[in-house]
């Protein structure tokens, strides 16, 4: 009896089911390929637009804390008496400064007190008009006493720590700011503190930073901290060093930072045509000798780029980047010209801070431009991005559903080439019989 060949058997089933399927499978296929070549590149345009805006805003922000462009600097005649951060808004200028005192915490010990010397009792403490109560009852120890201090809800600002010395322990108080106004006030009804508190050995006496502009004899300036932010437009001082009263007062001189201005704004220029070249990569037609891009001829990308030329071109408080010496060639890049822009910028360096730092000016509305397509919640960008992904959901579960096609075609065919095969022996069988 003649065996039925299995191999051929599986051979042509799988070759009939995958017949049945090959038409949908290519384009299932083909539609998967292009919405994941599509995915990828709106991912990389999302990522060169995000890269490029935080480029830019990052660009703003400055030591000083406020958001400029505009580059000035600061020097003293001396090391080790002060440091200065200066902004946007500061004034060309000279000045001469004698430190008096620099601004001081209160901190004082505690003397002589032991863990018995407590339980009853309590202690007030105050800063400043207010002031917060201590219940010692049930203190047993000097470190439950500093912990409860800190742990107070109504502190007032100071901190309790106990500091060993020869076998002493002492109870430390201070102030957590300085100035004269952090001074510590207390008083307790337990007659062993309150004879701590009389006899308490004063470390370091609250008091405020004084600085005279001018040198000894000039403007008193007072504060409680050594940090002064609004002595001088546009200028942050902090003291570190008490002058030396025969010695020459300590000199400070701002000025605009010419070279610290022009690489910020080549930074710009940088992050602007870096975006260029991401968005001709991903929109380029194609040639014989290069590819073409996943993004070619698509409307967002073109949208993109015409918007972006327009801001570029638009002014903003009053002047625009050409003024500046900023010219744009063929394919978008900007370029610098140095000679036109130190010449402009020392004509209107306001004009040239505005531009990028004013009311609505140019990195905001790049920005709030950007925003509309890459928004985590509602840009163009990602209601796209999460369409590609349902599509490519929806071509895997056709996909799927199509793999369930074929396996049905197999069994299918299967059966069918089997019982084929099995009529085909049967007649064989028969035939042989008469002969």
């Amino acid at each position: 009896m003649a065996t039925i060949d299995s191999d051929y058997v599986q051979s042509m089933a799988t070759q009939l089911a995958k017949y049945d399927i090959q038409a949908s499978q290519t384009r299932l296929n083909r539609n998967q390929t292009n919405y994941n070549n599509q995915l990828i590149a709106v991912n990389k345009l999302k990522t060169a637009l995000n890269s490029f805006d935080s480029a830019v805003r990052g660009l703003k922000s400055s030591t000083s804390g406020t958001s400029s462009m505009l580059v000035n600097s600061a020097k003293f005649s001396a090391d080790g008496y002060a440091t200065a951060t200066v902004g946007a808004t500061a004034v060309a200028g000279s000045y001469q400064f004698f430190v008096q005192q620099l601004a001081s915490k209160d901190q004082f010990a505690l003397q002589g007190l032991s863990d018995s010397d407590l339980g009853s009792g309590s202690l007030t403490l105050g800063q400043n008009g207010k002031s917060f109560n201590i219940d010692m009852t049930g203190v047993t120890s000097l470190s439950a006493l500093a912990a409860k201090i800190n742990g107070a809800s109504d502190n007032t600002g100071l901190t309790a720590t106990l500091v060993r010395s020869s076998g002493a322990v002492n109870l430390v108080l201070t102030s957590n700011d300085t100035g004269a106004d952090q001074a510590v006030s207390l008083s307790s009804t337990n007659a062993a503190v309150q004879t701590a508190i009389s006899g308490r050995k004063q470390l370091s006496s609250a008091q405020d930073a004084i600085v005279y502009l001018g040198g000894q004899g000039g403007i008193e300036l007072r504060n409680n901290s050594n940090t002064f932010d609004s002595a001088i437009d546009g200028v942050s001082l902090t003291f570190s060093k008490v002058s030396d009263p025969a010695a020459a007062p300590l000199a400070l001189d701002v000025g605009q930072d010419k070279d610290g201005t022009t690489k910020k704004l080549q930074s710009f220029l940088d992050a602007y045509n870096a975006l260029v070249g991401s968005l001709s990569t991903l929109t380029a037609s194609g040639t014989n000798s290069s590819d073409r891009g996943a993004l070619a001829g698509d409307s967002s990308v073109q949208a993109i780029k015409s918007t972006l030329g327009g801001l570029i071109r638009t002014n903003f408080g009053g002047v625009n980047l050409i003024a500046f010496g900023i010219s744009a060639d063929t394919s978008g890049n900007l370029t610098l010209d140095s000679s036109k822009f130190d010449k402009a910028l020392a004509q209107n360096a306001e004009g040239f801070e505005n531009l990028f730092s004013g009311k609505g000016n140019l990195i905001d509305s790049l920005h709030d431009t950007l925003k509309t397509y890459t928004s985590s919640s509602s840009g163009l960008l990602t209601s796209r991005v999460n369409s590609l992904n349902q599509k490519l959901s929806d071509v895997s579960d056709q996909l799927d559903a199509l793999q369930t096609r074929y396996d049905a075609s197999y069994n299918r065919y299967l059966k069918q080439y089997t019982n084929l095969m099995q009529v085909m022996n049967s007649m064989d069988q028969t035939s042989s019989m008469f002969t």
